[in-house]
């Protein structure tokens, strides 16, 4: 072997040497960097040798590990940002929490090396709700398991504070875990104000700490995620005002409005029927007239939050003005419609409202029924077919009902129902 070729081998055993003193840089990169080494000196060997061959590759690879580390520092902070960018753009453009949230577990596995599985719970009055999951084989529906009260999640959510776990096999928190519970994990509190609205965990494949560039990002991804909570929560506050009756609680004639076209879509999509039941209240006139609107305030919320208890849970009770509700019974035809509404009219003859000072009153009320698509097969028809069958079941009894007369001919498009009694 010529001395040219000794020199060479020597020179690179020596660069070689000095790339493995530097644990920061990944096996797979580290032979990248050795084979451009390789490169550079083979081609240099055309010049001139310097006094300090030892000096000269020792400077030159520290040099090249150096603009490596800068590089893969540029390289890193680009994706974070990249990631911030599009949690960002999630933030912005959709109130929707689970879309937020997915994309911040989404970006934490992207960024995180060896990440293993992303959780993140939402927190408030001492109850952990599941929020978005996510691993490699893709995003779930349900947590990978339900948090202990002396688990993980609970003690981040207690403490306020981060909790780092380096090896789950050998923790405390974690004894009697299954055995392919391995490698590191992460707790993180959301915070929004010093309070704690939810919590995000990331696990890893590896044992060991995080690094202080690992904990930066899932600082900045919590805080994110954070935002999302608040933004959503403040959005569902807002939207339940919109849509709530401000005396009774229920659902007021917009959420009603929107209701009747999601249960319309329904019925199309699957072929089927639901029955709208209009309902109004008899001689209310006199519960004002004698003891007061507070007093006949108190009467409808009472009553007709007593009546949301007897029914359904997928069905849908609105206020739709004054003394008069409105049920969308799902899924049904008139038969059952029947059914419900003489158990509702039952229930509010025998029903007495317990208010102090007040003598015992004894209500009624008169209902009309309309079938979707038999009487109508739009929201607005429908509510006015139904509201001429509780007009005439006032008419015929009080304390009765009445089915809506006709089939969906043309209906006049433009007609409306009548507006809800103020």
């Amino acid at each position: 072997m010529s001395k040219t070729n000794n020199d060479r081998g020597g020179v690179f055993q020596r660069a070689w040497d000095i790339l493995n003193q530097d644990d920061s840089i990944p096996k797979e990169e580290k032979e990248g960097i050795f084979k451009l080494i390789q490169a550079l000196v083979e081609a240099a060997e055309s010049f001139p040798a310097p006094a300090d061959k030892d000096q000269q590759v020792r400077t030159f690879t520290q040099e090249i590990i150096s603009k490596h580390s800068l590089m893969a520092l540029v390289k890193q902070q680009a994706n974070e940002l990249d990631a911030l960018r599009n949690i960002s753009l999630n933030l912005t453009s959709s109130l929707d929490l689970q879309t937020v949230l997915s994309a911040v577990v989404t970006e934490s596995m992207r960024l995180i090396k060896n990440s293993r599985t992303a959780h993140i719970f939402l927190y408030s009055h001492g109850k952990l709700d599941f929020g978005a999951a996510l691993s490699l084989d893709g995003p779930k529906n349900a947590p990978f398991s339900m948090p202990r009260k002396d688990g993980l999640t609970h003690s981040v959510a207690k403490s306020g504070e981060i909790i780092i776990i380096e090896d789950i096999q050998n923790s405390p928190i974690y004894t009697n875990a299954p055995k392919d519970w391995t490698g590191s994990i992460i707790g993180v509190p959301l915070k929004v104000n010093n309070t704690v609205v939810g919590i995000m965990n990331l696990s890893r494949f590896v044992t060991g700490s995080f690094s202080r560039s690992e904990l930066r990002l899932i600082g900045l991804l919590a805080e994110q995620a954070a935002v999302a909570i608040s933004n959503a929560s403040l959005y569902k506050f807002v939207a339940n005002l919109a849509n709530t009756d401000t005396i009774t609680g229920l659902p007021n004639r917009h959420a009603l409005d929107e209701r009747l076209q999601e249960d319309i879509r329904h019925a199309k999509r699957i072929s089927s029927q639901f029955a709208v039941v209009m309902m109004d209240l008899d001689g209310f006139k006199y519960v004002n007239d004698t003891y007061g609107h507070v007093v006949g305030d108190e009467i409808l919320y009472s009553l007709f939050n007593f009546l949301a208890e007897n029914i359904r849970p997928t069905d849908f009770l609105a206020r739709y003005g004054g003394d008069e509700l409105t049920l969308i019974i799902r899924e049904a035809g008139q038969s059952v419609a029947e059914i419900v509404t003489t158990k509702l009219i039952n229930l509010v003859r025998d029903y007495v409202p317990n208010i102090q000072g007040i003598d015992k009153i004894k209500m009624g009320v008169s209902c009309g029924i309309a079938v979707f698509p038999i009487h109508a097969r739009d929201a607005g028809n429908l509510l006015r077919a139904a509201d001429a069958a509780l007009y005439q079941a006032k008419k015929h009894k009080r304390g009765s009902y009445a089915v809506a007369q006709g089939g969906t001919g043309p209906l006049d498009p433009i007609t409306t129902p009548r507006s809800p009694k103020k």
